[in-house]
């Protein structure tokens, strides 16, 4: 017994210390998940207050942010995967990448969050600039 516990232990350092270089970047994508997961539920609190309604926290909400947590660490590590083990001399740096994406995205909605919080004209202009910007780059992409 003794010995698989050994075998088993070795197995999962192993595993630790291949995937701590990309702990960065999921710790990253959990933060601004987080953050987004915070502001959403303010942001939902407010118009329920505004609204006159009585609000309650859902637990579903919560789990879809559970589980999109999940997805989403597992896809920076699978992206991480390809980009050095696989297309390692391609340099494309994929997992940077979708991070990258992920904490835009999650960005974007604390911005929409914010601006429904704080009713500031500062966050609704950043939302829409974000947003044109994300359009002006996906169009540049088509040409």
């Amino acid at each position: 017994m003794e010995t698989l516990l050994r075998y088993v232990s070795g197995c999962a350092a192993a595993l630790a210390s291949m995937l701590a270089p990309v702990a960065p970047l999921v710790a990253a994508a959990v933060g601004f998940i987080a953050v987004d997961f915070v502001s959403g539920v303010m942001a939902s609190r407010a118009v329920a207050r505004r609204q006159g309604k009585r609000w309650y926290f859902e637990s579903r909400q919560a789990w879809r942010t559970v589980a999109k947590l999940g997805f989403v660490a597992v896809a920076i590590v699978m992206a991480w995967i390809i980009d050095c083990h696989i297309l390692g001399f391609m340099h494309l740096e994929i997992a940077k990448l979708f991070t990258g994406f992920t904490c835009g995205v999650e960005l974007w909605s604390f911005l929409e969050n914010a601006a429904e919080v704080s009713r500031s004209p500062l966050f609704r202009r950043l939302g829409r600039l974000v947003h044109h910007r994300l359009e002006r780059e996906e169009g540049a992409g088509d040409e």
